[in-house]
């Protein structure tokens, strides 16, 4: 990231202290990105790669890039929730950084693998100014339908969440979605081209797609 400020946190959850690092632009602010992990009963955290990745493409949108760890991850406190206390957490780490940064900034939610499916949930909770979903896991949790301009990116080769599952998903919803060739799960080696996919979709307004 280019020079700014990290700020690190302790929120108040509902299940107890939720660990919060934010990364802060140094000049006018466009916005509030929250940025949620992949699933933490199998390694997700918010250092993960790809949640990491998320929040650079946010910074460098000039957005303050929040990331925090879900329940019982890390320092913050509580107990897996399969999604729902997830939810929560998401939602009091929303509350937070409005109050801190700009109640009238736009939100952005991204998440990653089970982070996605969470965020579909939050979304149904708050205003939010557009989704981006990497790897959402959607057979293996209920992720209901997004938003049309909802930016869904899949590798051809996630052996994860196939991704057949992610058509099917997405076919009922007439849901464009960008497929990696050749990329499993993680995204190994195609980190940067994801930080410019989605940055680049991001600047083009929905009427483009």
């Amino acid at each position: 990231m280019t020079p700014g400020t990290t700020e690190r946190a302790r929120v108040d959850g509902d299940a107890g202290a939720i660990e919060v690092v934010c990364n802060v632009p140094p000049h006018a602010r466009a916005g509030i990105a929250l940025v949620c992990h992949p699933h933490p009963l199998q390694g997700g955290t918010l250092d993960n790669k790809v949640a990491q990745t998320l929040a650079k493409t946010f910074f460098g949108l000039d957005y303050v890039a929040v990331r925090f760890n879900f329940r019982g991850v890390g320092t913050s406190e509580g107990a897996h929730d399969d999604g729902v206390g997830e939810t929560e957490d998401a939602l009091a780490v929303i509350a937070w950084a409005r109050e801190r940064y700009g109640t009238s900034l736009p939100l952005a939610l991204a998440g990653f693998s089970f982070g996605s499916y969470v965020q579909t949930r939050v979304a149904q909770r708050t205003q939010a100014e557009r989704l981006v979903l990497v790897g959402p896991a959607v057979r293996r949790f209920p992720v209901g339908p997004v938003p049309a301009d909802t930016i869904v990116i899949h590798g051809e080769e996630d052996d994860i969440v196939p991704l057949a599952d992610v058509l099917d998903w997405a076919r009922p919803q007439a849901l464009p979605i960008v497929v990696f060739p050749g990329c499993g799960h993680f995204f190994h080696g195609r980190l940067q081209p994801l930080r410019d996919t989605i940055a680049g979709m991001w600047r083009r307004p929905p009427s483009v797609f």
